[in-house]
């Protein structure tokens, strides 16, 4: 299956909302038990855009976008502003075929291009998938939470996943780098 990544915009809301209403009502990723309106997942993109974090889709040859992902503030306490977290959610038809690694690669990278120093991954239900996915983009293991969600009859654990990104912990940020406005000041 082939695609296009490109910044997302308000006309994908549609597309974004339906891929992101099966995860909640299916899946274990989102810990979510109602999925939010288009009205809701709009203002959750404004909010996200308006900070300067990246949000981006993969549409196929006619345009139908086959999933999204975001980069975006993992904590608001102001230490944090370094560290983001990314979210990845992909339509039924688009799962395992290589679209989800091709947004988390170039989340990455235009995270990294922004100055952020650490990106992690919260996964929902621990799933396989996409402790695979972010493995074999460079996250490492960094923790389970046992049992910190109940859905769809059953506990959930929660693993996080990190990597660094550019320099990492390896020397000081450069604040006049740092692109949100969340922390501005």
């Amino acid at each position: 299956m082939t695609a296009t990544l490109r910044n997302a915009s308000a006309a994908d809301i549609a597309a974004i909302t339906g891929i992101y209403a099966d995860a909640v009502m299916t899946g274990t990723a989102s810990y979510e038990l109602v999925p939010p309106d288009e009205t809701e997942m709009t203002a959750r993109f404004e909010a996200i855009t308006r900070q300067g974090y990246p949000y981006i889709v993969a549409v196929d040859p006619s345009g139908e976008v086959l999933g999204y992902a975001y980069a975006s503030a993992f904590r608001t306490r102001p230490a944090y502003r370094w560290l983001v977290e990314d979210s990845i959610y992909l339509a039924p038809q688009a799962r395992g075929r290589g679209i989800g690694r091709l947004l988390l690669e170039e989340l990455v990278r235009r995270a990294t291009e922004l100055g952020f120093r650490q990106m992690v991954a919260v996964i929902g239900g621990a799933s396989l998938a996409s402790i695979a996915v972010h493995r074999s983009c460079g996250f490492r293991m960094v923790g389970t939470l046992n049992g910190t969600g109940f859905k769809l009859g059953q506990w959930l654990d929660t693993v996080f996943m990190q990597i660094a990104l550019g320099e990492g912990d390896t020397s000081d940020p450069d604040p006049s780098r740092y692109p949100g406005t969340l922390f501005a000041g």
